[in-house]
């Protein structure tokens, strides 16, 4: 069995997860890419990407005294076909200083398919000054699956407070789900052209049009601003799998630009594929 990642696995990197979940792809396919390893190497970590499911996961500490903590959080995912295991909750995108009283954090999870979420398990190690923590809620949304579901929790996960647990499992609140229709992935593959000062360290963004004036959300490529420095280089390819609204089986045009930000923001950009991903992989 061959497990690709390509990926970081650490909490500055990527999405900040420092465990993740592989899928095995075919020997040949392996045997195939180590012919010209970089760029297949990508290739077959984009792969692994796209066999996954993206959650983001939104965490509110209430709004009380000493209801934050410091200790380390995890949560696990239960759906109706498998879980995510443990997952440390580890970078905030929001905050540097995660879990602080009132505050929502927000963090991306990444596992194959668990199928529709039933429950989470979320909870601490009890590690540090002051650990114990006040849970108001947790948001988790899965663009695969099209729904955002609210676990209320209103709880203290301390060992001296309330009943004295410090990991909960919480159910959604169905009255609190939001519907809408499932994201897909697309594989974006970014051409930047082979001229003096084309590249740029800008937040690149993309929207796509479909027929009958349907369009998706602004997307960033980049996660993080390390990634923004490292793509759009002069000459460069850059692959991307994103979550995106479903805008059917014609793309009319795209929207692509940048925010102008950094130090070099100038882009000369060559051209653009897309490829829709379906659920068969075609």
């Amino acid at each position: 069995y061959y497990f690709p990642c390509q990926r970081w696995l650490a909490v500055e990197e990527d999405d900040g997860q420092i465990v993740r979940e592989l899928v095995p792809v075919d020997e040949a396919f392996v045997k195939k890419d180590s012919e010209n390893d970089g760029q297949s190497l990508a290739t077959l970590g984009l792969e692994q990407k796209a066999k996954s499911t993206t959650y983001t996961v939104k965490v509110k500490t209430g709004d009380k005294k000493n209801a934050g903590t410091d200790a380390n959080v995890f949560i696990t995912l239960y759906g109706s076909k498998d879980d995510t295991g443990i997952v440390s909750l580890k970078a905030s995108k929001i905050n540097k200083n995660k879990f602080e009283r009132g505050k929502v954090d927000e963090f991306t999870v990444e596992s194959v398919d668990i199928g529709d979420l039933k429950k989470i398990k979320i909870g601490h190690d009890n590690k540090g000054n002051s650990t114990g923590w006040f849970l108001e809620w947790v948001e988790i949304d899965a663009p695969s699956l099209g729904q955002c579901l609210k676990f209320p929790c209103g709880r203290w996960l301390d060992k001296s407070e309330d009943d004295g647990a410090i990991e909960r499992i919480i159910f959604p609140a169905e009255l609190q789900t939001r519907e809408y229709i499932p994201f897909v992935p697309y594989e974006i593959t970014v051409y930047t052209s082979d001229i003096f000062g084309a590249g740029t360290d800008a937040d690149v963004f993309i929207v796509l049009y479909g027929s009958d004036g349907i369009c998706t959300q602004q997307k960033s490529l980049c996660l993080n601003k390390r990634e923004q420095r490292m793509y759009f280089e002069r000459n460069s390819v850059n692959q991307f799998i994103v979550e995106l609204e479903d805008v059917g089986d014609i793309i009319e045009k795209i929207r692509i630009g940048h925010t102008g930000g950094g130090l070099n923001s100038g882009w000369h950009l060559d051209r653009v594929a897309i490829r829709r991903l379906l659920p068969n992989g075609k």
